[in-house]
């Protein structure tokens, strides 16, 4: 991402309690159903629909409509929604690493099914109006509790004993206007490195992944650390990961605190500093702890990959941003990180600025790596009359996916960069 560029378990039981008695509104009037959202209204265009029905995850949607359907209370509706994001997790997870059928003939390695069927799943509860009623409260929760689920964040296991563990996060596809049809490497990369273990020389190590929107108001209440804040004490190695530039892979040094406006998935800019809790200690620019030099050593893979060190900001007791290729110099203020200044920057600043906040910079190895645009093959670019899928498009993401476990690998295998 540029700047312009099931297992409900004991969490999963957790937000069943703590939910299911969710309060009423201060009146404790039903809420009027909400309209769907701009991401949820690109549903009904004919790439998502044929995506859904060539992967089997129109199966999915329809089944959670009946059976929230026939819910008749709102426990009961909690019940359905954790259970069903849950499974949908485990069923794209389950597809990309090539358990189960694949339900049709879109490649196992697609991000996109999970996309569609979750947005078609949000806009049911968005929309439904059961005849026990739902206040505005409770259909948050609904909504809250589905996103969460469906995208991981509540399904981070990591088993007992000997295994070093590892943490990576990917994205949602965006710039859906520009092109319906996109994939996002980086979500692909967490659905097929989901549970699995890789080698390194200190022994296994378990990756665990979560994916995230593309929206700036979830990250600005809290969904990053929401997320993260449990484990970044427990495990050896984080990533997070986006798409970036074409061709190449970026280790991204520097993470500036700036928001610069480019649209989100809802079409809705932010252009501001980063908002965080505690903004008196917040700083501009935060560091990769990764091994970058290693990385960028070793053959990952048949992209290169950079150590990108180059940021925008505005120089001490200056007004007008510029560009420094080596870094951020002493009192500036951040315009762009090494990663730009979208949600994949910021995704990497507020991870970082959490592993600083918990005391974990000279331990713990952690940032950004943006992957290669995923791209279609010659011949099948148009949007407008281009295959949702190609030869080469497939090609690209498994190349992509494979480097950035070899990436993992490394990583584990090297000493905090600090």
């Amino acid at each position: 991402m540029n700047s312009i560029r099931v297992r409900i378990g004991v969490l999963g039981l957790a937000l069943l309690a703590g939910l299911a008695a969710a309060p009423t509104t201060a009146s404790g009037a039903e809420a009027a159903v909400l309209p769907p959202t701009v991401e949820e209204q690109r549903l009904d265009k004919a790439v998502p629909q044929e995506i859904l029905r060539r992967s089997g995850f129109d199966s999915a949607a329809q089944e959670f409509a009946r059976d929230l359907e026939a819910a008749r209370s709102y426990a009961q509706a909690h019940r359905i929604v954790v259970r069903e994001g849950s499974a949908l997790w485990r069923r794209a997870v389950d597809r990309a690493q090539g358990r189960g059928p694949a339900g049709g003939d879109l490649s196992r390695d697609d991000d996109r099914p999970l996309y569609w069927a979750r947005l078609s799943m949000t806009r049911d509860v968005r929309t439904w109006e059961p005849e026990f009623g739902l206040n505005d409260t409770q259909r948050a929760a609904l909504l809250d509790v589905l996103e969460r689920t469906s995208r991981g964040q509540t399904d981070i296991r990591y088993p007992h004993g000997g295994l070093k563990r590892v943490l990576l996060t990917g994205f949602d596809p965006f710039t859906l206007d520009r092109d319906i049809r996109i994939s996002n490497p980086s979500g692909a990369t967490a659905l097929a490195l989901d549970g699995t273990v890789i080698e390194t020389a200190d022994g296994p190590a378990r990756v665990e992944t979560a994916v995230f929107p593309v929206r700036w108001q979830d990250f600005a209440e809290g969904t990053v650390e929401r997320t993260l804040r449990p484990y970044l004490r427990k495990v050896d190695l984080f990533t997070t990961v986006s798409q970036g530039r074409v061709g190449k892979f970026d280790i991204e040094r520097t993470n500036g605190a700036w928001r610069g406006g480019f649209p989100d998935n809802e079409n809705l800019s932010r252009t501001e500093t980063v908002p965080v809790t505690d903004p008196a200690s917040q700083p501009q620019w935060t560091t990769t702890t990764l091994p970058y030099k290693a990385i960028v050593a070793a053959n990952t893979g048949r992209f290169p990959v950079y150590d990108n060190t180059s940021v925008t900001e505005i120089p001490a007791g200056g007004t007008e941003a510029v560009v420094r290729p080596d870094g951020p110099t002493e009192g500036s203020t951040a315009r762009a990180g090494g990663g730009g200044n979208y949600l994949s920057n910021e995704i990497a600043y507020r991870a970082t600025l959490l592993r600083d906040r918990l005391g974990l910079h000279d331990s713990l190895p952690g940032g950004h790596v943006h992957t290669p645009v995923l791209q279609f093959g010659a011949g099948n670019t148009d949007p407008a009359t281009g295959s949702v899928t190609d030869p080469e498009f497939v090609r690209n993401r498994l190349d992509i996916i494979a480097q950035v476990r070899t990436i993992l690998k490394v990583a584990a295998d090297s000493p905090v960069t600090t």
